[in-house]
């Protein structure tokens, strides 16, 4: 309670402090073209492994030239420290709506009695206890599981501190493990009926090397399922969302962590990645299914799940 009324308090100084700056942002004419993003490679075949050259040299995420295979370290140093608060920090940046979406999340995925679930970017757990939990609830089963895999040690220590007196890891229904979504190398071939990442593409070096991954692990007829950050083009909204990203966060992380400086990363890292329609193309260039439009918008596109399934042919 009181850190949800500081997220309030210190939102209504974000807005107080900047309506001058956002009043001119609003004013001014605003493209509709999406912000330049790093070039997905599209000419790989679905089971081919990423090479060292199939993206850019450089990646203007942080609004400098760095070196895009440094993108690892630097956003594994913010993880560092923004783990312990990670999901607090994630209820903070989508005003309490991040556990809506991920309950909707779950649902959509639909998940059977008895699946192996493989949570990447999962460290802290948050989808892995709410697949367990609708498992256990609506499937009334106990015999599904999650592996979750995180390149990051300290967002899997919470997790682990998290599950720690679950029944689930006393029936071993939870495994943990140290990895790269882009190299999943300990994880074999088609050996996982859902391949999850939630909010975790849009720190990735390489996106397009976890998708292939992920339809190296999945098994034919297992799904694939994403959660991500996306573009809103509503006009005004979207507007507002870009003001939000780029002047709101880093002031928050300032206010309540005194962290500026990992919290405008962050942003920058959600405000470069692909627009939902470019992404549900890369997807499926990977060699994934998605129905429709191939993704779904939470709040007018904050959020976008794309659900999707490896062809058993």
């Amino acid at each position: 309670m009181l850190f949800t009324t500081s997220i309030r308090q210190a939102f209504a100084r974000v807005c107080n402090a900047n309506m001058g700056t956002f009043t001119k942002f609003m004013k001014q004419p605003q493209p509709l073209a999406l912000p330049s993003i790093r070039a997905m490679s599209s000419a790989s075949t679905p089971t081919q492994k990423a090479s060292a050259t199939d993206s850019p040299t450089l990646d203007m995420l942080y609004g400098d030239n760095v070196p895009i295979n440094a993108k690892k370290d630097i956003m594994g140093d913010v993880y560092c420290k923004v783990a312990d608060r990670y999901d607090a920090v994630s209820d903070m940046i989508s005003m309490s709506m991040n556990k809506r979406w991920k309950q909707r999340f779950i649902e959509q995925m639909r998940p059977m009695p008895g699946d192996k679930m493989l949570d990447v970017a999962g460290g802290t757990c948050e989808v892995a206890r709410r697949y367990l939990q609708y498992q256990d609830t609506v499937n009334h089963d106990t015999t599904s599981s999650v592996h979750v895999v995180d390149f990051n040690d300290s967002m899997l220590q919470v997790g682990r501190r998290r599950m720690a007196q679950s029944s689930w890891i006393n029936n071993g229904r939870v495994s943990f493990a140290q990895g790269n979504a882009e190299d999943l190398a300990e994880v074999p071939d088609n050996s996982v009926d859902i391949y999850c990442i939630s909010a975790g593409m849009h720190n990735l070096p390489h996106p397009e090397r976890a998708l292939r991954e992920a339809y190296r692990v999945v098994k034919p007829g297992g799904r694939f399922a994403c959660l991500e950050y996306g573009h809103t083009d509503t006009p005004v909204i979207g507007q507002i969302c870009r003001w939000y990203w780029d002047t709101g966060i880093p002031f928050l992380g300032q206010v309540l962590a005194n962290d500026r400086a990992s919290y405008e990363r962050l942003a920058r890292s959600v405000r470069t990645f692909p627009h939902q329609k470019r992404f549900a193309q890369a997807i499926r260039q990977a060699g994934f299914h998605l129905p429709g439009a191939g993704y779904e918008l939470y709040q007018w596109g904050m959020m976008v799940a794309y659900i999707g399934s490896k062809p058993r042919t």
